[in-house]
């Protein structure tokens, strides 16, 4: 396996994941020095680690306990820091001093700024006027909001009342948006008059309106102005404005945190709903805090002063991650926009101009500045980056050559994988491992990740189903609606019961990485043989004629055959050259089962509001069946280009 980059003794040295494994190694009474060591030692001894990740990465909290896991051999069921009293924005707002804590651009080139000490104060404003709107602890505050100050803002005031934290972005509709709300039953909305997105305004009051309206759980709308400057919401009688509340709050200047159990609920995540009304999933706010502190401090080497900024919406459990910076005391970078516009420069201005050290972002977006020809390492200074990372979707390795070649060499590459369910990662970066060409550095310390076969069975270095073996702090506390635990119990545990079934097919490697080949339902099975959908992509999108592909299994005489949709330059028609060229790059690249019988050119790729390619909901088109829920598809019209194609007829053999 090629080596991409590998840390210098002195990055190994100053890493704070290094001090960690010497006090590990102290309690374990043993030398830890080994990512593998340390890595066996937190998931062979969970209580040992997660206590000493709550002692070095200093958690807040008005009590801790002696216990600090209970029932460990029940999945679900175990029981972390019973006896702990905490509150997440407590910790998020420690030290309110006039280091910055919050630097926001949008697309039009408007800016923000916020030290800590201003942060702290927004959110004793808000808290205050949520506590004399009757919200108390374990009740619901709904936001339908880009990437604003604000947004933060809200949340925290929230989670300081010990009030549940749910979120939808504004490129949502409204049957979209209510699906997930009503379902949460929130007692305050927290909405902005508008959106920009390249180079657009959007005015969301009618939407607001029609979502205000059908959900009666609501009893108080918020309206922050952003597109209207207030103008609109002056007067308007649905709701309050958000400059006129905090005024009237403005005496206000300390926080009374809600001391709350570990598990107190945090954060209601959604699925992603492509094949029905999204899942509610309930998220801890002890499991979360104790999760992202590891995950940023440890993996990502994140510290004090550090300025981390990741690409992301509201709608996307990477916005909590990234908030989460807060409580290392990092000052976090918010962007509302697209990445592209005006141009393809326009996150790195902001990377270079406010010096990032983290910058993360998606698989797709790497792909797509490629594409562009685009090469940040010689249009801009990135010298304070030392992290980027990439979520989403599997990281090709082509993509992975273009990072240290075109964005920066001495770099972390820290391809990360988790997900909404866990609100965080099974495997991750690492900054005192090196990197290689196409895999995920590490599985994440704490997290017991294995690799099963059909039978459940280890894998070894075989490709196979991600699964956890045993309980991690960040599993959801549940689903809403689901008393008896049945849609969480048939989500994880149906298939191997008592361990943590991801959905995710990857294989292990020699190296201590992972390599992933895509969703497990997405799962390519011509033959009998199974072929992950990555494995694919990695090989078609290196031509430069495609700029995307989706690929899929369609029922065909008693079996299945593959039928590949690739999207095109501009100006481009796929012909039969091009045809024989994909098959015969992935032919060479992979093996002849991974060849596509019918190969079609397409104008768009359906995605998830968070981006990712949605195979099932294509495969659902093909085949005819209706899909669950179009309103979770950030792009739903692109389906009909996959409808009714007179070339996927039974009796049709034609591949152009």
């Amino acid at each position: 396996m090629t080596v991409c980059w590998r840390p210098s003794q002195a990055q190994i040295d100053r890493a704070k994941i290094t001090a960690f494994a010497r006090k590990a190694g102290a309690l374990a009474g043993r030398d830890l020095s080994r990512y593998e060591d340390l890595y066996r030692w937190s998931v062979d001894e969970p209580a040992l680690f997660w206590e000493l990740v709550w002692q070095d990465c200093r958690v807040i909290a008005t009590q801790k306990g002696a216990q600090v896991l209970v029932d460990g051999g029940l999945m679900p069921g175990a029981k972390w820091f019973p006896q702990a009293r905490l509150n997440f924005a407590e910790n998020l707002l420690r030290k309110a001093d006039d280091r910055e804590a919050v630097i926001f651009r949008s697309e039009d080139g408007s800016e923000r700024r916020l030290t800590r000490r201003a942060l702290y104060e927004e959110v004793a404003k808000l808290a205050a006027a949520l506590r004399d709107m009757g919200v108390v602890a374990g009740d619901r505050v709904a936001a339908f909001m880009p990437n604003l100050p604000e947004t933060v803002i809200a949340m925290l005031a929230a989670s300081s009342i010990g009030a549940v934290w749910s979120s939808c972005s504004p490129d949502f509709g409204v049957s979209g948006v209510v699906d997930r709300f009503r379902q949460v039953e929130p007692k305050i909305l927290i909405a902005s008059d508008g959106a920009c997105y390249n180079g657009k305004r959007f005015d969301n009051l009618e939407k607001i309106s029609e979502i205000a309206e059908q959900i009666p759980s609501i009893e108080q709308l918020i309206l922050v102005p952003y597109i209207k400057n207030g103008k609109a919401i002056k007067g308007d009688n649905r709701g309050k404005s958000w400059p006129d509340l905090l005024q009237e709050y403005r005496h206000v200047k300390e926080i009374e945190f809600k001391q709350l159990p570990f598990d107190h609920p945090l954060y209601i995540l959604f699925s992603s709903g492509t094949t029905g009304v999204p899942k509610c999933i309930v998220h801890g706010a002890g499991g979360t805090l104790l999760q992202h502190l590891k995950e940023h401090q440890l993996h990502c080497d994140i510290r004090p002063g550090d300025r981390v900024f990741y690409f992301t919406t509201c709608g996307w459990m990477m916005w909590n991650w990234l908030v989460s910076a807060l409580a290392g005391e990092a000052t976090v970078m918010l962007y509302d926009g697209s990445p592209f516009y005006p141009d393809g420069n326009v996150l790195w201005n902001y990377a270079q101009e406010e010096r990032f050290t983290l910058f993360g972002t998606s698989a797709k977006y790497i792909d797509a500045l490629q594409k562009a020809g685009l090469s940040p390492a010689n249009s801009h200074d990135l010298l304070a980056l030392r992290t980027l990372c990439s979520t989403g979707s599997p990281l090709a390795p082509a993509s992975f050559d273009y990072v240290y070649s075109e964005i920066k060499q001495d770099l972390d590459l820290a391809s990360i994988s988790g997900g909404t369910d866990i609100v965080s990662c099974f495997a991750l970066g690492n900054p005192v491992l090196p990197v290689y060409r196409g895999q995920l550095q590490c599985r994440g310390l704490g997290m017991a990740v294995e690799v099963l076969d059909e039978k459940g069975n280890s894998a070894g270095y075989e490709k196979g189903e991600l699964v956890c073996t045993r309980p991690f702090p960040s599993m959801p506390t549940g689903f809403r609606n689901d008393p008896t635990g049945e849609k969480y119990h048939k989500a994880y545990f149906n298939r191997y019961p008592g361990i943590w079934c991801h959905g995710d097919y990857v294989r292990l490697t020699e190296q201590g990485g992972m390599i992933f080949y895509g969703r497990s339902d997405a799962m390519l099975n011509p033959g009998g043989v199974r072929i992950g959908t990555a494995e694919i992509y990695r090989q078609v999108e290196k031509l430069d004629e495609v700029l995307e592909s989706v690929v899929i299994a369609q029922q065909y005489e008693g079996d299945v055959r593959l039928v590949l949709f690739v999207v095109l330059r501009e100006g481009l028609l796929l012909d039969e050259v091009l045809v024989n060229r994909i098959k015969q790059q992935i032919r060479k690249n992979t093996s002849p089962r991974h060849v596509p019988e019918i190969i079609l050119q397409v104008g768009d790729i359906p995605r998830t509001r968070s981006g990712k390619i949605t195979e099932l909901a294509v495969r659902d088109v093909v085949h005819g069946r209706d899909i669950g829920n179009l309103d979770a598809l950030a792009n739903p019209e692109a389906l009909e280009e996959f409808r009714d194609r007179v070339e996927l007829q039974v009796s049709s053999h034609s591949g152009k």
